[in-house]
């Protein structure tokens, strides 16, 4: 691909898969939105994907943040090794219980908003180098960023569909 090329589909992507995912929950009627399903996973409702999605982005803009400022990053959270995914996952489902639907959706359309802002600030060459930045050690900072955009929007949406299927069956 041809400079600029990289970046610009990541930002063209990261667009498509969030407005489906946004449009997939709209799709559903506003009074089924806010259903949980029965299912083993921790994620049963809407809101659980999205806050998900929100606080990966969150602690990709804290990373970057501490990164940029010539900091070493606690990742992917303090306290956190990348081995004990499942119980910051966990930790992060706990912490959401409250907030609405409503409120997840807003919270999660800012940081997409702010996150997509960062992509393009940086050049391919930035983007792209593996070591470009001391705080991404071996990756790209794409490699952060798709992680947390791109791979988080495709999962959830995958995840909003089988709850949207259970969903419309009630």
């Amino acid at each position: 691909m041809s400079e600029g090329m990289l970046k610009e589909k990541l930002l063209a992507d990261n667009e498509m898969q969030f407005e489906a995912l946004l449009n997939l929950i709209k799709s559903v009627p506003a009074r089924k939105r806010t259903l949980s399903v029965d299912s083993s996973d921790r994620d049963k409702n809407f809101r659980d994907v999205i806050m998900h999605v929100y606080e990966w982005q969150a602690m990709l803009e804290r990373w970057y943040r501490e990164g940029m400022d010539d900091d070493s990053p606690f990742m992917p959270a303090p306290g956190f090794k990348w081995r004990n995914l499942h119980s910051l996952n966990q930790q992060i489902w706990e912490a959401y219980q409250e907030v609405t639907l409503k409120q997840a959706l807003k919270k999660v359309t800012l940081s997409h908003e702010r996150v997509t802002a960062l992509i393009k600030r940086h050049t391919e060459e930035e983007l792209m180098t593996k070591k470009y930045y001391k705080w991404t050690k071996t990756s790209s900072l794409h490699t952060y960023f798709a992680a947390n955009t791109l791979s988080h929007y495709i999962w959830a949406l995958k995840k909003c569909k089988n709850i949207a299927v259970k969903i419309q069956r009630t």
